[in-house]
């Protein structure tokens, strides 16, 4: 039986990585979904498809499991979001998810969905682990160590807090529109 577990994984952490581990069990093969993988260099959605396709596949490669991950651009159009998941990925059995719209939907397309508890869901949330990074606070002990290599290499850390600093977006946007005080919104909802 193949599963699908779709996530935006920005970054895969150990409440992705504990979901993996649960799934394992139920499942012959995996396809990791990686949602929203157009977005990238963003507060709310820092790393690229591809770099999370790293993270995701030196992470899971501890299990025994053929895996396939996916990426998959968002379409905003919920009526045939289904349809776009399946006409991306190989085919699957059964999905995985905790959020109601994706339930809902995978349900009425028709598809069985599983859901299981959240894991450590307090410490282990992707804007608490991005907003521990932007500030310089302890985030390496809430993902895989292998994820923590890839974060370094690509110097994640240093990217993330760069495109938090409302004071440059603000120096850039006077600079390039010649505005002494440009209104610029939350970095966080561009």
């Amino acid at each position: 039986m193949r599963g699908f577990y779709i996530g935006r994984f920005q970054p895969y952490h150990d409440g992705h990585h504990a979901m993996v581990d649960r799934i394992t069990d139920e499942v012959d093969e995996l396809v990791l979904g990686i949602g929203s993988a157009d977005d990238s260099h963003t507060t709310h959605d820092p790393f690229t498809a591809g770099e999370r396709i790293m993270m995701i596949t030196k992470a899971v490669a501890e299990f025994d499991l053929t895996t396939y991950v996916v990426p998959l651009e968002d379409i905003n159009r919920n009526a045939v979001w289904v349809s776009h998941v399946q006409s991306m990925c190989p085919d699957f059995d059964v999905a995985y998810s905790n959020n109601p719209l994706v339930v809902r939907l995978f349900e009425e397309g028709g598809i069985e969905v599983r859901q299981s508890p959240m894991f450590d869901r307090d410490r282990l949330e992707g804007s608490e682990i991005r907003q521990r990074m932007i500030h310089d606070e302890s985030w390496r002990d809430r993902v895989p160590s292998p994820v923590v290599d890839v974060i370094e290499e690509i110097h994640g850390v240093k990217r993330l807090q760069h495109v938090s600093d409302t004071d440059s977006l603000r120096r850039y946007t006077a600079e390039s529109e010649d505005l002494d005080e440009p209104e610029v919104g939350d970095p966080a909802d561009q």
